[in-house]
């Protein structure tokens, strides 16, 4: 039996193994309502490339999974680049909100200075980010698009891109250290829990994200060879 996920496992067992996979899924085009399909079945029906949804499955799963990178083949790795502007999507729009919405009304009740320290950081945070993701978006995902087509790239761009982003999951774990130490816990206890769930829930995601990038866009983008025809 293999110890990874492979394209016969139903997507069900899948998300009883690791139900934080269901972030993926929206990311990926597939919608809830599968059944007992494998995830070669669900592909084709979504019209996907299965060798690339289960890589993705897999790096989300499995901290130590190595993705083939000679598997994914062109109609693969075109897929990454919808998938990684979703995945920024999703943070921007609702994560982020979401977690600033609970700091906010937090500091408005708390009434400490520390909590104000909190929103100017998370605030940084927030602009940190969005300047990472844009650069992301209009530096390095053009690359993954040319490197498809056959055309040259400077990989030492690469290679700078990727000393910044692990900061951004850094970053996260300051924030949780702030909250522990310095916020009020009394008559706040349920929404604290909230934040805190949250910010976890976001860091976890974040760092698969990194780690898909890591183990998947830069080791592409750095290989002298082009991916298969």
């Amino acid at each position: 039996m293999s110890r990874w996920f492979t394209q016969r496992t139903t997507l069900s067992d899948i998300l009883q193994v690791n139900y934080s996979a269901i972030l993926l899924l929206p990311r990926l085009g597939i919608k809830l309502g599968f059944g007992d399909r494998s995830v070669a079945e669900v592909c084709q029906q979504y019209g996907l490339s299965s060798v690339f949804v289960i890589t993705m499955l897999n790096c989300y799963t499995f901290d130590n999974y190595e993705p083939d990178l000679d598997s994914l083949d062109n109609e693969a790795m075109r897929l990454l680049v919808p998938y990684l502007v979703r995945s920024h999507t999703y943070y921007a729009e609702e994560r982020i909100p979401h977690i600033e919405r609970h700091l906010q009304h937090i500091a408005s009740e708390a009434g400490s200075r520390y909590a104000d320290v909190l929103i100017r950081f998370f605030q940084d945070y927030r602009a940190d980010m969005t300047t990472h993701f844009a650069n992301e978006e209009e530096h390095i995902f053009p690359m993954i698009e040319k490197k498809l087509d056959g055309c040259t790239i400077d990989r030492s761009k690469v290679s700078a891109f990727a000393k910044s982003h692990d900061s951004m999951v850094d970053k996260l774990s300051d924030l949780m250290q702030i909250v522990f130490k310095y916020l009020p816990s009394e008559g706040m206890l349920e929404e604290l829990n909230e934040l805190l769930f949250s910010i976890l829930q976001f860091s976890f995601d974040l760092k698969k994200h990194a780690l898909i990038e890591d183990k998947i866009m830069i080791p592409f983008l750095t290989r002298k060879e082009a991916g298969k025809k």
